[in-house]
């Protein structure tokens, strides 16, 4: 052994402990000529490298963990900065660290595999946190959201939010529970694309590439089907258009457009047996002459919860555009014939759920828009209110939305994703025990975290679970002599 190593063996965890030019001292002032130089003298060293990689990823984790908890500290006391929700701030902040150390594993460690692996065990531990209830898939997502649709809170040129966009994708390696992610973007993908809400289809394909390249094509399957459903849908309404130039007497008389989608890829939406208004049993009517015209063989279902209507309100001082959703119009619509409606009136003429009718009749009587008054003059709905049409409303725009009072959404997600899990639990346990017929619980239960891993981290009391589900269902039994070992039943 040459002198100088020697030398650099001997006192290695001296120099690297060094108060003020140890490693740790290095990273934290951010001084990269001297890193490089660590670098080049340890990694001619055997395991010369891994107490270095061990303090780099010890140093990122612990700034990402700062910047997990300033976001937890900003969430929790309401702040909404300039620049956005503080669960929105971390996850620019945590691209802008993987950013600068990932210029830290080219540049000073030579992309060295150690200081790749020491990085993403770094961004594993932070990035799977919990901020202000939400789940790290989650705020991904939504950041996603707000990349992509009109008027987000990312006002970025079409160059910039191609790169946000790689670096976001990057960012869904580290987070353990993919399937979230890919739940809550595509209720929020969505929503873009059926409220006119996505800013450019060309950035939502793209990313949808990326997210393909990396995580393979089942996990974009159903998200790619939902883009090309609304080209579809564009060719099929023009369609109508023709036909009902065509077909004048078939005319509803109103302006109608519907959009026609593939069952499988959208996310479920409640679909309830509404008793539409005349008018807009017509306008169903009409469409379903002309989708017949085109295939026998599909069934339309239809889902008045994503509609929306433009009702003109004649009130006293000026007639108003109202923008509401189906629901809303299909309430104010029944005013057009009677003056007066008690809640249960309303229920029985619209055929309605109880929590559907309270948001609805929230939103037109004690929100900010008071289309309708009500008996007695309280913030809240109950059974005993009755309404009237208020004819004294006014408003200095000619048109309005009335938004209706958000769903949240968080917990529906988390349910289906839990449904889907166990189905994926149950596929793994019987491909396994398919190929290998006879095997022990331990083994059992890690292949099937092993298979499982690239989508989300199984818990292994839900795997046990599923694998007794399995026995009672006679795919699986149990050894008679060993109870440990599993048997594949055919």
């Amino acid at each position: 052994m040459m002198q100088h190593e020697l030398l650099v063996v001997v006192f290695a965890n001296d120099l690297l402990e060094k108060k003020h030019s140890g490693c740790r001292a290095l990273l934290r002032d951010d001084k990269v000529d001297d890193l490089s130089r660590m670098y080049r003298l340890y990694h001619k060293i055997p395991e010369g490298l891994e107490p270095i990689a061990n303090t780099f990823k010890q140093h990122v984790t612990n700034e990402g963990t700062v910047l997990v908890r300033q976001a937890e500290d900003a969430a929790s006391n309401q702040a909404t900065t300039s620049s956005g929700a503080p669960e929105q701030v971390l996850i620019r902040k945590i691209i802008e660290l993987h950013d600068k150390y990932m210029a830290y594993v080219t540049d000073c460690f030579s992309n060295n595999t150690l200081f790749h692996k020491a990085l993403k065990e770094a961004f594993e531990v932070f990035c799977n946190k919990t901020v202000a209830g939400g789940s790290s898939a989650e705020l991904l997502a939504t950041f996603c959201d707000n990349i992509l649709k009109k008027g987000g809170s990312e006002e970025l040129g079409d160059e910039a939010i191609e790169e946000t966009l790689e670096k976001v994708v990057k960012l869904l390696m580290y987070i353990s529970d993919k399937d979230l992610f890919a739940e809550f973007y595509r209720k929020k993908l969505a929503r873009r694309l059926l409220f006119d809400r996505s800013a450019n289809d060309d950035h939502e394909r793209s990313i949808l590439t990326k997210l393909k390249q990396q995580c393979g094509g089942q996990f974009t399957s159903k998200m790619e089907g939902m883009v090309t459903d609304l080209t579809l849908a564009r060719e099929n309404q023009t369609g109508f258009e023709g036909y009902l130039s065509s077909n004048p007497a078939a005319h509803p008389g109103l302006d109608l457009t519907v959009t026609v989608l593939t069952t499988g890829f959208w996310p479920s939406y409640k679909s309830f047996d509404l008793n539409l208004p005349a008018e807009m049993v017509r306008c169903v009517e009409v469409f379903k002459g002309f989708y017949e015209t085109k295939t026998k063989h599909r069934k339309l279902t239809w889902i008045y919860s994503l509609g929306t209507c433009h009702v003109n309100g004649k009130f006293e001082q000026k007639t108003i555009e109202l923008v509401v959703s189906t629901y809303q119009a299909a309430v104010l619509l029944l005013f057009n014939s009677s003056d007066r409606l008690s809640y249960s009136e309303i229920m029985a003429q619209l055929n309605l759920t109880h929590d559907d009718l309270v948001r609805l009749l929230h939103s037109l009587s004690c929100a900010k828009y008071k289309i309708l008054t009500k008996e007695p003059n309280t913030r809240t709905i109950s059974q005993t209110d009755s309404f009237e049409f208020n004819s004294k409303f006014t408003d200095r725009m000619r048109r309005i939305k009335i938004p209706l009072p958000p769903v949240d959404e968080r917990k529906k997600v988390v349910e289906d994703v839990d449904k889907d899990r166990r189905y994926a639990i149950d596929a793994a346990l019987v491909r396994i025990m398919k190929s290998r017929k006879v095997l022990g619980d331990q083994q059992l239960v890690s292949e099937c975290v092993e298979q499982l891993s690239r989508m989300f981290k199984p818990d292994i009391k839900a795997i046990k679970k599923r694998m007794e589900d399995l026995i009672t269902r006679d795919y699986l039994e149990r050894d008679k002599e060993n109870p440990n070992l599993f048997r594949y039943l055919a």
